[in-house]
């Protein structure tokens, strides 16, 4: 593994046997590549010492991270590179948007009706990666500046270390022309492609409203989760986003009062906000801790919710838009593209737990999807998480945000929200 601190799985567990942390077991999907992750791809749960989860493990792997200088290497690679194409062992990468975009038309790189052609950003550095959380108590030690600058250099540099590379996006709602007699809006698209397409009339009216989103489109989406899923048994959507670039009025986040703010930037960079690990841990320590939920109180015992975790259960990510979007739409990765392809992790380190996002690098077989003109009554969903790992149905998605070169210049951004969620079968 290209990761500092590497254990074998035999290692890490008999490292931590007496540890009263809940410890996922390693999972991979039948045919994928082992995760490009820390510790051989085991959860920091594993390096739980007197309750920390595993925290200050991650905060040295980081900062060895930063010292072993392979970061800083890829960054002077491409720095070194002169304009126009950079060729990567993956394919023709460019440093800037508007290269790839007119890469993209020398070549007469063409989308089929109702798709285009266009640049995504995707990570060209195989190792793991770490961001330490603002909330994070590390950022309120004064004496820890010279740290704190590394830190935040650091997770500068994960963008420094991207390419555009040319995609095709293909217009979702034409599923059937691609997979004849798959629906966008049936649980099987989801199953077989990670991605899918629901409708929702919603009653919330002000979603800049924390407490009325809470009440009101919570409840609707976890409806909307159990209608759509045969055989869904419970629905829990814990937390959301609201995304718009123009909002004049106050982002702040207040996580004690479960308001995420009101986010100014749209991530167009490849990527997954869960994995093999983090899938289990997230629903584990929510049903049985209530950890960071802004949804429906959980008060589940550990065995109640090993139980209810033995079924099926998946994580679906699901976004409204406001109003129809113009500009900077969600772009949508379909499962079968890159069922086989490592993915890696990006450790975001708390307090009390150490989240696992991916990244993954550039394929030209990578099939993407989008919503062009996405609706506020469409309500596009991908998948971060399934438990099932035998290859029969799509583990999850992967995602970006992108600039449609078709929009008009006085195109308006992308209004919308954004809501996690588990189904559990």
């Amino acid at each position: 593994m290209n990761a500092p601190n590497a254990l074998s799985q035999q290692a890490t567990q008999d490292l931590h046997t007496d540890s009263k942390a809940y410890v996922p077991s390693f999972e991979l999907t039948a045919g994928q590549g082992e995760p490009v992750a820390a510790n051989g791809g085991i959860s920091f749960m594993s390096f739980d010492k007197d309750g920390d989860a595993g925290t200050a493990a991650a905060m040295d792997a980081a900062f060895a991270q930063i010292d072993d200088g392979s970061g800083q290497a890829v960054i002077d690679w491409l720095e070194s590179a002169p304009a126009g194409p950079i060729e990567t062992e993956w394919g023709t990468g460019f440093k800037t948007y508007d290269e790839c975009l007119e890469y993209i038309r020398e070549n007469g790189i063409e989308a089929p009706e109702g798709g285009v052609a266009l640049p995504l950003r995707y990570t060209v550095h195989e190792a793991p990666s770490y961001s330490i959380v603002s909330s994070n108590a590390f950022w309120q030690n004064e004496a820890h500046e010279q740290e704190h600058q590394r830190v935040r250099k650091e997770e500068r540099d994960i963008g420094r270390r991207c390419l555009y590379f040319p995609q095709i996006l293909r217009d979702a709602r034409r599923m059937e022309t691609y997979y004849p007699g798959l629906s966008p809006s049936s649980p099987q698209c989801m199953d077989k492609l990670g991605v899918s397409l629901a409708h929702l009339e919603s009653k919330c009216q002000n979603f800049y409203d924390h407490e009325e989103v809470e009440r009101v489109f919570y409840p609707e989406i976890e409806q909307l989760l159990l209608d759509f899923f045969p055989g869904s048994t419970d629905a829990l959507v814990y937390n959301h986003d609201v995304f718009n670039k123009d909002y004049e009025g106050d982002r702040r986040e207040n996580q004690d009062a479960k308001n995420p703010g009101v986010n100014g930037g749209y991530a167009n960079l490849v990527h997954n906000d869960l994995n093999d690990n983090s899938g289990r841990v997230r629903c584990r320590e929510l049903l049985t801790k209530n950890l960071r939920n802004f949804g429906r109180t959980q008060h589940y015992t550990d065995a109640e919710a090993e139980a209810k975790m033995s079924r099926r259960f998946m994580s679906i990510n699901l976004a409204k838009p406001m109003e129809t979007v113009e500009q900077f739409p969600f772009v949508l990765c379909a499962w079968p593209s890159f069922a086989d392809q490592p993915y890696i992790t990006n450790y975001r380190i708390y307090d009390d737990r150490v989240g696992e996002t991916t990244r993954f690098t550039y394929r030209p077989s990578h099939e993407w999807y989008w919503f062009p003109q996405q609706t506020s009554t469409e309500v596009s969903m991908l998948k971060c998480y399934d438990s099932i790992t035998d290859g029969s149905v799509s583990r999850w998605s992967f995602h970006s945000a992108c600039v449609d070169p078709t929009a008009p210049e006085d195109a308006r951004c992308r209004k919308n929200v954004v809501v996690r969620s588990f189904v559990f079968f």
